[in-house]
């Protein structure tokens, strides 16, 4: 199975702009972030794929969308917490031996206004993913909208949003608790966003972490070279 995890920055201008579609056909699971949109897109109604979408109540802001060939036994929306499903940030595809959630971190915001917000979110989905894990394997793949040390970003300053010593050490301290960083496992650590405006600015902020026992049928990870968005899609590619 090949997984392929990819904030979009606008499902509406990335289908203009037709990458996505070579993207489906190349990959068995396909999960978005940042679709800004309350409609799917008549091609993809018609395609006969499974499509599951969870937008934010407020139009043309955050909300994830997830496609997939083999048809999930259940399609879960959000965390069940309102202030957090508000946002459309979480949406997860169950299938036989695994999960796999699709999830859009909230960002810290300019002066870290956010900040609390964003923790709330971590600890919130932390305990989802752990309640999901007691029943079969979990696969949780995103913008998490954060780093996790120094070689994950071109510029450093601990009061920028990404960069907290609270957010990294929120997801360090997740994947102690039995889950591994594919891009990391298969060494393929590489800038997953680049600033529009500043270039000189990247960061590594989009992953794809599995439970530790999934491990082992990780066979390969990439970041693709796909333009469209400001941020590149990642892909796991899981064996038998």
């Amino acid at each position: 199975m090949k997984i392929v995890s990819w904030n979009v920055n606008g499902l509406k201008a990335i289908t203009r702009k037709g990458v996505l579609e070579k993207i489906i056909k190349e990959n068995d699971v396909i999960l978005l972030q940042e679709i800004r949109s309350n409609d799917i897109p008549l091609d993809l109604l018609i395609s006969g794929l499974n499509i599951a979408a969870f937008p934010a109540k407020k139009k043309g802001y955050s909300g994830v969308m997830s496609i997939s060939k083999l048809k999930p036994l259940s399609v879960i929306k959000g965390l069940g917490i309102e202030e957090f499903d508000a946002e459309g940030r979480v949406l997860t595809l169950e299938f036989e031996k695994f999960y796999v959630i699709n999830t859009y971190f909230p960002r810290a915001g300019d002066g870290l206004s956010r900040l609390d917000f964003k923790l709330k979110f971590d600890n919130a989905i932390e305990m989802f993913a752990l309640k999901l894990r007691e029943t079969k394997s979990v696969i949780i793949c995103g913008d998490f909208n954060a780093v996790r040390n120094k070689r994950d970003s071109s510029f450093w300053d601990e009061n920028e949003p990404g960069l907290t010593p609270q957010e990294r050490d929120w997801i360090n301290n997740f994947l102690e608790k039995g889950f591994v960083d594919c891009a990391e496992k298969m060494s393929k650590i590489e800038y997953t966003w680049r600033s529009y405006r500043f270039k000189w600015k990247a960061m590594r902020i989009d992953y794809c972490l599995v439970s530790e026992e999934l491990a082992v049928r990780v066979s390969n990870f990439q970041v693709l070279k796909v333009e469209g968005s400001d941020h590149l899609p990642i892909m796991v590619e899981l064996s038998d």
